[in-house]
């Protein structure tokens, strides 16, 4: 069974400048959680401070309610992996694996046991007594991998541990780094800035923001039902259109274009909005749907395209001037529609986001909650 991690009113300074200020973080036994935003959000400078890399200027870090703020980083029994691998170049891949282990003083059959099981689970065991030298940067990320888990540690951390690897190797390792850690059950904090990597790898994620978390949740919630527009528009791709609501016996339209032409009944829309309000509707690429030869729908003119084989993304104008994109999968259409076709769009209902107009606050109640 995994650890469990607290965090309570983390604080964190570089001089002048507070980095996180009263951040809290509950994270369960087993949990394969990610923190994921853009370069400078804070999300290494958390994980430096839970392995004590980084001093904690406030707040309370706990691992299964042990306080661990005072503990030295060597005491903390917290596995790590690194970015750049951090793989020894003058040692073979066991002796990197046993590095952990032979700092421990274990029993020299423990040491080989242990490591014979890990190289195992990692699938790299028909390598052991290669150098590092002759490995692909997925088989040192491997070694990387096995050297941490190999200690058995509460916690496992993982910094960007995919970002030097080319697309198809990402896809591979994010897959078996999912695999290892389901199958050996430890907790694990994983740091990403790419949003298709923390879907694919995660129990939960934290979207973070200048040190602030915007919202945790699974990633199909984060995506479906993001808590404002910072993390809609992170997270995958909105197109933000201003609409207004209208009110009507009981059911709630919004309103687009400046003379309202098209209206949209949106289900679970908090009933507290007012008739009239404006708001800020999230219209994700794939939820437009596109259609000619109709006078339904907000008008739009096709600028350009881009077939992506199973898609082909649209990108196009209002009359506004505003610029949309819109997905169109090859199995509702096999043609590309050329460039300057009068298109009109209507939004799939049950769908799409809506926000206040300053983008701070969801307007569209939960369905489980409701």
């Amino acid at each position: 069974m995994g650890a469990t991690i607290s965090i309570e009113n983390a604080v964190k300074r570089f001089g002048n400048d507070t980095i996180i200020n009263g951040l809290d973080l509950d994270i369960r036994p087993g949990e394969f959680f990610t923190l994921l935003g853009p370069s400078g959000c804070g999300k290494t400078t958390l994980l430096r401070m839970i392995i004590g890399f980084n001093t904690i200027e406030g707040g309370t870090f706990k691992i299964n309610n042990q306080v661990i703020n005072d503990i030295p980083t060597n005491k903390r029994n917290i596995g790590m992996v690194f970015q750049n691998y951090a793989v020894f170049p003058h040692m073979s891949v066991f002796d990197n694996v046993a590095f952990g282990l032979k700092n421990r003083k274990l029993p020299k059959q423990e040491i080989q046991k242990k490591v014979d099981d890990i190289l195992k689970v990692v699938k790299i065991d028909h390598l052991k007594d290669r150098m590092p030298a002759k490995l692909s940067g997925g088989q040192q990320q491997r070694v990387a991998l096995a050297r941490a888990i190999v200690i058995e540690p509460q916690v496992l951390l993982m910094d960007e541990p995919l970002s030097n690897l080319d697309a198809k190797l990402r896809v591979e390792m994010r897959n078996a780094i999912r695999r290892i850690q389901q199958q050996i059950g430890i907790t694990t904090i994983y740091v990403t800035h790419d949003q298709e990597e923390a879907l694919a790898v995660s129990d939960r994620l934290a979207v973070m923001n200048n040190g602030v978390i915007q919202q945790i949740d699974t990633p199909s919630r984060v995506y479906q039902r993001p808590s404002n527009q910072f993390v809609s528009n992170f997270i995958g791709l909105s197109n933000f259109l201003p609409a207004r609501v209208k009110q009507t016996g009981g059911e709630a339209v919004l309103c687009f274009g400046e003379d309202g032409g098209y209206q949209a009944a949106i289900p679970f829309l908090d009933p507290s909005t007012a008739d009239g309000q404006e708001v800020l509707a999230a219209v994700r690429p794939e939820e437009f749907i596109m259609e000619t030869g109709t006078d339904t729908g907000i008008p739009a003119t096709i600028q350009s395209s881009v077939f992506l084989g199973t898609a082909t993304h649209y990108f196009l104008t209002l009359p506004s001037g505003k610029e949309v994109e819109v997905i169109q999968h090859s199995d509702e259409l096999w043609e590309i529609i050329p460039d300057g076709t009068q298109v009109r769009l209507t939004v799939k209902e049950k769908k799409i986001n809506v926000f206040t107009a300053d983008g701070s606050t969801p307007l569209v109640i939960r369905e489980e909650l409701r």
